[in-house]
C-alpha cells in the first residue's frame, strides 16, 4: 500500500502556505489512514545506521548475558525483556519477539526524575547507550514538529502539545523477531494492536512484515522508502481527539518459509506525553454527531491500564 507521503520540511522551513498544506496533508491522511510517512524527517541517517549496528550487536549476544539486562519489577519500561513474554491486548499468545527499552534520560532539575527508572546500561558494548540517547533525543524533536502540525490541525494552539512532552514519558524499543526454527503455532510475529501512546514514529525495519488493516477491514503490507519514517497515531492521540483521529491496528506477519532462517530488526519510537496530561476528549471535538466516547483519564493512569493487559505488568 503506497501511505500519503509528507515533507516535514514543509512545516519546519516552509513558507505560510507550504506550512498550512502539510498540516492539511498530515491531518487528513490520519483522518482517513492512520498512517503516513515522512521524509525530512530530520533523524540524521548516521544516528540510523549507528542504532542498527549496535542493536543487531546486543541481540547477537549469549541469552545468558542479554537476561543480566533483563530487570524484574521494571514490568519491561528499561531494558532487555526476552522472548514470548508480551502479547497484544485480547491475545493469549506471545508474540514472537525479544526487546530492549530505552527511556527518558530527565537533564534538568524536573521533579518528574522521580517517576522514571534508570536506563539499564549495557556494558557488554561500549557505544550501545549513547547511541540510543542521540536517536532518542532525535526522534523526540521530529516527534515535537509532528504533533505542533497535529495541534494546529485540531485548531489548537501551535505548541499545545510542548508542555506534556518536554521530560515525557517516550520510549524507543529496538525489537528483534528471531528466525524462526519450527512451525509456528501463529503467522504473526507480533499480533494484530494499536500502539498506546500520542504518536509512533518508525525507522524502515530491515525487513517486510508490517501490515495495517485498511477501513475496508483489508490486511495491507506497508512500506516506506530510504530516507522515510513512517508515523502512525496512538490510543491517547485518539482518545483525547474522540476518535477524529484513528488509532491503526496493525501487525508483523512471518516471512515466507524459505526466509524463515532470517531476522527481523524494528525500532519505533513511541511518543508518550508526561503521566499527568488530561487525556480527557477535547471539546472541540466532541458534538451531537460525535458525542463524548472516552471516560477521562491521565495519560498515567491509561499507561498503567494497557501494560497490564498486554502482560508487562502484574
Amino acid at each position: 500500500m503506497a501511505i500519503p507521503v509528507v515533507d516535514l520540511a514543509d512545516f519546519t522551513n516552509g513558507t505560510p502556505a507550504q506550512k498550512a498544506a502539510f498540516v492539511e496533508a498530515l491531518g487528513k491522511a490520519y483522518e482517513e489512514v492512520g498512517f503516513v510517512a515522512v521524509k525530512n524527517h530530520g533523524v540524521p541517517d548516521e544516528v540510523i545506521a549507528n542504532q542498527y549496528e549496535y542493536v543487531q550487536q546486543f541481540f547477537a549476544l549469549p541469552l545468558e548475558k542479554k537476561l543480566h539486562y533483563e530487570i524484574t519489577g521494571l514490568a519491561g519500561q528499561r531494558g532487555y525483556t526476552s522472548f514470548g513474554r508480551e502479547h497484544a491486548k485480547g491475545s493469549d499468545a506471545p508474540d514472537l519477539k525479544e526487546f530492549f527499552q530505552y527511556g527518558q534520560t530527565v537533564e534538568d532539575n524536573d521533579p518528574i526524575k522521580s517517576e522514571y527508572p534508570d536506563n539499564v546500561s549495557v556494558k557488554d558494548i561500549g557505544p550501545f547507550n549513547q547511541t540510543l540517547f542521540n536517536a532518542y533525543r532525535s526522534f523526540e524533536k521530529s516527534g515535537k514538529a509532528l504533533l505542533s502540525a497535529i495541534a494546529l490541525y485540531l485548531g489548537l494552539d501551535e505548541h499545545y502539545f510542548d508542555a506534556y512532552i518536554k521530560n515525557g514519558n517516550s520510549i524507543l524499543r529496538c525489537i528483534h523477531y528471531p528466525p524462526i526454527t519450527n512451525e509456528p503455532k501463529s503467522a504473526i510475529r507480533a499480533e494484530q494492536h494499536e500502539d498506546i501512546n500520542l504518536i509512533t514514529l518508525l525507522v524502515g525495519a530491515s525487513a517486510d512484515g508490517l501490515q495495517i488493516l485498511t477501513k475496508q477491514g483489508e490486511w495491507v503490507n506497508v512500506t516506506s522508502l530510504p530516507g522515510q519514517i513512517v508515523v502512525n497515531v496512538g490510543d491517547m492521540l485518539q482518545r483525547l481527539t474522540n476518535n477524529k483521529l484513528r488509532s491503526t491496528t496493525h501487525r508483523v506477519v512471518n516471512p515466507s518459509r524459505d526466509l524463515w532462517h532470517t531476522s527481523r530488526f524494528s525500532m519505533p519510537f513511541f511518543l508518550h506525553p508526561r503521566s499527568e496530561m488530561d487525556l480527557a476528549c477535547l471539546d472541540s471535538c466532541i458534538d451531537s454527531t460525535h458525542p463524548k466516547e472516552y471516560p477521562d483519564v491521565t495519560a498515567g493512569e491509561y499507561l498503567d491500564e494497557r501494560l497490564r493487559e498486554i502482560g508487562l505488568k502484574k
